[in-house]
């Protein structure tokens, strides 16, 4: 019987995130070479790779960075999503590490997207190399899911733990002018928490305003509604969604009494940008 003691295992399993009993087997197979049993289980594991393209990722992280940009004038936020198949893997200390490089690697290619950014160089390959070796030593399938860049005056981040032993699953960039970054940074917190898909009901698909007022219509009529208060009906539901879903028109988080718009009118700014990932979302 190989010689190893279940704290072998335990050390094992934190530096590869692999299962107990894939673990155990590697650990036998190498006769309790702790270095050689993690060659067995990252040979192993890319082997397995295409066998777990088809399994759901819907763990993971998010992170960012601001940097100067391109141009010197103002700056640029990344935000990146990497997922992992349990929470098991997404607070392991290599999934850490690759979301570290993940993001280097965004900041310096300047990828705009999921693809460009698996094709950016890094560590002497890409980021779709350093995933797929990720893969194989995590025993579990790893996956870039997205990235964007907020260009602005001023860029807020705000990451936020959902749970205290996992890593941020929700992530906040807010673009602003100078006069509005101090304000900024607790509307990112607001963003994390209240979830708007627009700054302004200007940036509202026409799609999307017509459906809404159709689906209004069509309520109201269902409800019995009289012909001639429909319309002033169908105004006031319309408002109630962008009150909803348009960041300057919800009720500001800190104090409700006043809009977000107010609080960044009050503040002498403006608020030109926002994106908010949540993980899995």
């Amino acid at each position: 019987m190989a010689n190893y003691t279940a704290a072998d295992i335990k050390a094992l399993r934190e530096r590869t995130g692999a299962g107990m009993l894939d673990v155990k087997k590697a650990l036998d197979e190498a006769e309790g070479d702790s270095e050689k049993a993690l060659e067995i289980i990252r040979v192993k594991g890319l082997k397995g790779v295409a066998k777990r393209e088809g399994r759901a990722a819907s763990e993971g992280l998010v992170t960012a960075a601001v940097v100067d940009a391109p141009d010197a004038d103002g700056q640029v936020g990344v935000l990146v999503e990497l997922n992992a198949e349990t929470d098991f893997v997404a607070k392991n200390e290599k999934f850490l590490a690759l979301a570290d490089k993940v993001l280097g690697a965004a900041v310096a290619s300047q990828a705009a997207d999921a693809d460009a950014l698996l094709s950016a160089a890094v560590d002497g390959g890409t980021v779709a190399d350093l995933v797929d070796e990720a893969a194989a030593t995590l025993g579990e399938k790893i996956v870039v899911r997205r990235v964007t860049r907020v260009p602005g005056e001023r860029i807020s981040v705000y990451l936020h733990k959902t749970a205290k032993d996992l890593p941020a699953q929700i992530g906040v960039l807010v673009a602003s002018d100078v006069a509005a970054q101090e304000i900024a940074d607790d509307i990112a917190k607001h963003i994390a928490a209240y979830s708007p898909l627009y700054l302004t009901r200007e940036d509202v698909p026409e799609q999307t305003v017509a459906d809404e007022r159709r689906i209004a219509e069509e309520i109201a009529r269902n409800e019995g509604k009289p012909e001639a208060a429909l319309a002033k009906i169908v105004d006031g539901r319309l408002n109630g969604f962008f009150k909803d879903q348009v960041l300057v028109e919800q009720a500001y988080a800190r104090d409700p009494k006043k809009t977000v718009g107010q609080v960044v009118t009050e503040s002498g700014g403006n608020v030109t940008g926002f994106v908010r990932f949540r993980v899995g979302a």
